[in-house]
């Protein structure tokens, strides 16, 4: 038996934020949209979802068309339903987040992207759609994350300093922090491990995370009094 439904029906769409980290500067990847509307602009990867897709499978699918990158593990953070959100007509998108070593994935842009780049969230052009607001939310989102969860292990290279691990925290959280408090509380937690010495100059150690203890943490949650 075959259903009707009598009211109309918004497009849902997904939109995939994907951030990275340079050493220096936290990142987002952007594509310049090829298309009306918006096009020329800058705008996060994402479309819309079909029928008979999941979010996930769309989120996924949408990455992988227009930049190229696979694999990335995605999660949903927040959906965005301003009524005049797209020019096209009623849209609701459900946006997710993503982060990458950017060491790992070479983006190339293809199907409804024109370009694609990294761009430092401190230095970003003028975005599409409603994508200001959406990185503002999803900046506000890793800062969480990053409080409450352990963090680090999509972003930096399976080896690192400390200090490096110092970096990308106070980049995320736009704070200063002691060298010696920061690394007392991190190995407190107990999801890094001693790796190996980077040279006898400098007797400086690696870490790397435990993976076992990293899932249990992120799975149990936490707080970061840093």
């Amino acid at each position: 038996m075959s259903h009707c439904y009598e009211h109309p029906r918004p497009a849902l769409t997904t939109d995939c934020v994907v951030f990275g980290w340079s050493g220096d500067a936290v990142k987002v990847l952007l594509i310049e949209r090829r298309e009306e509307p918006f096009a020329g602009r800058w705008a996060f990867p994402g479309g819309f979802v079909e029928m008979d897709e999941l979010l996930a499978a769309s989120a996924a699918r949408e990455l992988a068309e227009e930049t190229g990158l696979e694999g990335v593990s995605l999660e949903q953070f927040r959906t965005f339903d301003a009524v005049d959100r797209d020019p096209r007509g009623r849209t609701i998108s459900v946006a997710h987040l993503g982060l990458v070593r950017l060491e790992d994935h070479f983006p190339k842009a293809a199907d409804d992207a024109r370009s694609v780049a990294w761009f430092s969230t401190a230095d970003l052009p003028s975005l599409a759609f409603d994508h200001a607001e959406i990185l503002q939310m999803a900046v506000t989102h890793l800062r969480r994350k990053f409080r409450h969860q352990p963090v680090g292990i999509d972003l930096l290279p399976a080896k690192f300093p400390l200090r490096r691990l110092q970096q990308l925290y106070e980049a995320v959280l736009e704070l200063e922090f002691d060298p010696f408090d920061f690394h007392e509380r991190m190995l407190a937690t107990g999801v890094l491990h001693e790796a190996e010495w980077s040279g006898a100059s400098t007797q400086e150690p690696l870490y790397s995370f435990n993976r076992v203890k990293y899932a249990r943490l992120a799975a149990a949650g936490f707080y970061l009094d840093l």
